[in-house]
């Protein structure tokens, strides 16, 4: 019981203690005063971005007999008192005083209770700047300045000024996002990734108790990329392979398509271009812009199959759709000749083309050097003759054997 009623005392003493007490405020935070550690004076801070932040201070009445008297003061360096009057009201429970500027305030309760209460009232506003510092075709520089108010309170025993502690943090960033190597600790930054759209950057100053400036400017690039696509970029001779062009800020162009002083272009689209020798081929596409910005891009690899034959040993001209025709499986081929003769010797299909007659060849239909007389089921010698865009030569035993004719 007797404890109950302690707590009962202590929380009726301090429900009756006076207070000072601010809105709009952003933060707050308490002195220090090195030669009166026990005394603790709130400090009120306002974010100050407009430059024309005003701070306000509430004193109220503790409890006990209302009304009461409250008279204001404000710091004066001069006399390193609290001697300057701002306000006084006689016979109300609470005051308040508006408009305020920096500074320290005590505001005096009497009248049935007397105290006196300090606060101490900051206009914050941090400082930023941004703007670009260098710039060249691959790199761009930024430079920026973060700052944040000092503000200093007194001790009312001696005047002496006591620093209230404040840190600042930056951060850069672009719009649309770019990159910016460590933009929360170079104030300076440069990188050597250049954006290739144009940006805004933008700085942002924050201080400890987290008011912010931010400061920005809008880059026009002037970087270049090379870049293009190929298609297809596999398959067999010739090989006929289409680019397109994908840079930024391009204007003057040379492609090398990887073979020799005749597979230059200097056009920006050019037509396309075809691959006849069989192997592995790197592309590169060098360009410049109007303010001779350079950059360059490889493409590897474009592969050129290598030739190849493949003959079947069985056919079903039955047209059925499925397997109707004698036809060599043949890549990268530019040469082909086929025989086809009869168990007496009789030749009863021939095919020689190459270029376009042999892209379009379609084999034997079974039908007797391309007439209507149909070839009766049975065994057929075959020669084949080809020559690879790689320059092998098809011409040996390999290339000369029997084929099923089955209906």
């Amino acid at each position: 019981m007797r404890y109950f009623i302690l707590i009962i005392l202590l929380f009726l003493a301090l429900s009756s203690e006076a207070q000072l007490t601010t809105p709009g405020n952003i933060a707050m935070r308490y002195t220090i005063y090195p030669s009166m550690p026990e005394i603790k004076d709130p400090v009120f801070i306002y974010c100050n971005s407009a430059g024309s932040q005003k701070g306000t201070l509430r004193a109220t009445s503790p409890a006990g007999s209302a009304p009461f008297d409250f008279s204001w003061y404000k710091w004066d360096d001069a006399t390193k008192s609290f001697s300057i009057p701002v306000k006084s009201e006689s016979g109300v429970s609470l005051s308040t005083v508006d408009n305020l500027e920096e500074g320290g305030y005590r505001v005096i309760i009497s009248g049935g209770y007397d105290t006196s209460l300090v606060g101490w009232i900051f206009l914050d506003k941090p400082h930023s700047y941004a703007a670009l510092l260098n710039r060249t075709c691959d790199y761009v520089a930024l430079k920026g300045a973060a700052a944040t108010d000092t503000f200093y309170y007194k001790n009312p025993a001696n005047g002496s000024a006591v620093r209230l502690q404040n840190r600042v943090k930056f951060l850069w960033s672009s719009n649309p996002a770019s990159v910016i190597p460590f933009p929360d600790l170079e104030l300076n930054p440069q990188t050597f990734v250049p954006p290739l759209v144009d940006v805004t950057y933008k700085i942002q100053v924050t201080d400890s108790f987290g008011c912010f400036s931010e400061s920005s400017f809008f880059y026009e690039s002037i970087h270049v990329k090379a870049d293009f696509s190929a298609d297809p970029t596999k398959g067999e001779a010739p090989l006929e392979v289409s680019f397109t062009d994908k840079s930024i800020r391009g204007s003057v162009y040379k492609w090398d398509f990887g073979w020799g002083a005749d597979s230059i272009s200097d056009l920006q689209n050019p037509a396309p271009y075809i691959y006849n020798k069989p192997g592995e081929y790197s592309v590169k596409l060098i360009i410049e812009s109007d303010l001779h910005c350079i950059d360059s891009m490889r493409f590897e690899k474009i592969v050129v199959e290598p030739s190849e034959l493949d003959i079947p040993n069985v056919f079903t001209p039955n047209d059925d759709g499925m397997n109707d025709r004698f036809m060599v499986q043949k890549k990268s081929i530019r040469f082909l000749s086929v025989e086809v003769f009869s168990r007496s010797g009789k030749m009863v299909y021939n095919f020689s083309g190459e270029g376009e007659s042999l892209r379009n060849w379609e084999g034997w239909d079974g039908k007797v050097n391309n007439t209507s007389a149909v070839a009766t089921p049975g065994v057929y010698f075959y020669v084949i003759r080809a020559l690879g865009w790689d320059d092998i030569e098809y011409d040996s035993k390999e290339q000369r054997g029997f084929v099923y004719l089955y209906r």
